[in-house]
């Protein structure tokens, strides 16, 4: 017995009728039936008036049922083929397969194959799976429908959050009904002493003084469908300040939700439009030099004192300068206000010159502060004031910065030395009087030192083991 007969006996159960029995059955049972003689030629065909997508076919018979097929489909139906003739591992199972016809035309559908006679011969019973096909393209279409939706709404909410997060207005977003807060940005966190995580979701009484749930809500409803713009005074719970709670509804999506802004009601922050302006017009008086730069030192702005200071004639003619060109050591003086502001936050009465655009030159103590901004980098500011000058008796001696007691003791080789050995020994404390200013100007930097006296680091080390100012360790 073979194994479809065994197969065969396995499925059945009781009495069925045999198929000549039942006229029509093939017409009937499938949507679509060949039958393929040994060489797969098309010896019969029959389509099922029902299945519309599946046409007429009579133009089959006679020809290579190979010929209207795709190429995976193709090598599926010989290998199959091949399995069912052996009758070696072959289990009657069904074999989805394209046809192909003229240019256009394509139809999936499911075979299953059954051996007829003894020369060979195959019938083929199909069913179209069009339909099925059509039904799967419909989902795959609704499904990159939903994921362009998906990302159109993630873009929506990227959208949201950059703008709500750029506000310079504290705003929360509160769900009325429970009274919890939605959303809130950095300004809003910040104003109320807390972040943004511990707030949100929060009931938005709880973060005020003596506010019960209910009557907040009452109030900030009040306040939101009054005819006039009026707020709701509170005090924060975590630092005390007094704000103005300014509610109004919105809907969105069906929903109704109330969109907060909130206004501090004391000065101690000095965010108020007054203070603004009165920093805008110290700034623009002041009579010190200010200059503003980039985290590189390029002047971005400066007041109208620096502007006279540099011998400029407008402001566009410095901007995007770097403020070393103006120095006279130049990018040595730069680079270590930038790195002292950098390191302590701020950098107070750095000595040294200014140079104008036509080359006067004015003694000046710089002032350098790190500009940050809710943790942003906004640069440098830069506080510039002339020094006083000096009586001209006493540039002969401290000018140079000469001790009394060392040129007590040049004196007094007067008489015991050649005038040639008296000069250098002048020159020597001279020498090492400026080695120690250039040192202590630079906080102790031995490459900025040895850049601002014109030397190599390693003539630097020299002179200063000369004169003993290394410490031992070094």
């Amino acid at each position: 017995m073979s194994k479809i007969e065994q197969t065969s006996q396995r499925l059945r159960a009781g009495r069925l009728p045999e198929v000549q029995e039942i006229p029509g059955l093939v017409e009937q049972a499938a949507d679509m039936a060949v039958l393929l003689s040994r060489d797969g030629i098309v010896e019969g065909i029959s389509t099922n008036p029902e299945s519309p997508s599946l046409g007429c076919l009579d133009h089959w018979v006679g020809r290579a049922f190979a010929d209207f097929l795709s190429s995976e489909s193709r090598e599926k139906f010989e290998e199959r083929c091949a399995l069912l003739r052996d009758d070696k591992g072959y289990e009657p199972r069904p074999l989805e397969i394209n046809h192909v016809d003229n240019a256009n035309w394509e139809a999936p559908v499911r075979y299953t194959i059954h051996r007829v006679g003894s020369e060979g011969a195959l019938l083929l019973l199909g069913r179209d799976l069009q339909p099925f096909a059509e039904v799967q393209q419909r989902l795959v279409a609704e499904q990159a429908a939903r994921e362009r939706d998906a990302q159109l709404l993630r873009g929506t909410e990227t959208f949201y959050r950059v703008v709500l997060e750029a506000s310079e207005t504290p705003l929360v977003m509160i769900e009325p009904e429970p009274g919890r807060i939605r959303d809130i940005n950095t300004a809003a966190a910040q104003l109320l002493g807390s972040k943004v995580d511990t707030l949100r979701g929060s009931a938005f009484a709880q973060i005020f003084e003596g506010r019960r749930r209910a009557e907040f809500a009452d109030a900030l409803q009040a306040a939101a469908v009054a005819d006039e713009m009026r707020g709701v005074d509170c005090v924060s719970r975590r630092n005390g300040r007094v704000i103005k709670v300014l509610p109004e509804y919105f809907r969105a999506a069906g929903a109704l939700y109330m969109l907060c802004r909130i206004a501090p009601m004391d000065d101690s922050d000095g965010t108020g439009p007054e203070f603004a302006g009165a920093l805008a017009t110290l700034y623009a008086d002041a009579g010190d030099a200010i200059v503003l730069t980039d985290g590189k030192g390029l002047i971005r702005d400066a007041n109208e004192a620096f502007l006279v200071l540099a011998d400029a004639a407008q402001l566009r003619d410095l901007k995007g300068e770097s403020l070393a060109d103006f120095l006279v050591r130049g990018s040595v003086d730069l680079k270590l206000l930038m790195e002292g502001a950098t390191k302590r936050g701020r950098m107070r009465r750095y000595a040294a010159q200014v140079q104008s655009v036509v080359g006067t030159r004015a003694p000046v103590e710089i002032s350098a502060t790190r500009l940050r901004q809710r943790g942003a980098d906004m640069g440098f500011g830069f506080i510039i004031r002339e020094s006083v000058a000096r009586e001209p008796a006493e540039a002969t001696g401290d000018a140079v910065g000469v001790s009394d007691e060392a040129m007590k003791s040049v004196m007094d080789l007067v008489g015991t030395a050649s005038l040639k050995e008296l000069v250098s020994a002048t020159s020597d404390v001279v020498e090492k009087m400026c080695i120690e200013t250039a040192v202590r100007l630079t906080g102790n930097n031995r490459v900025a030192a040895a850049e601002m006296l014109g030397l190599s680091r390693q003539s630097l080390y020299v002179k200063l083991r000369k004169y003993g100012l290394l410490n031992s360790s070094e």
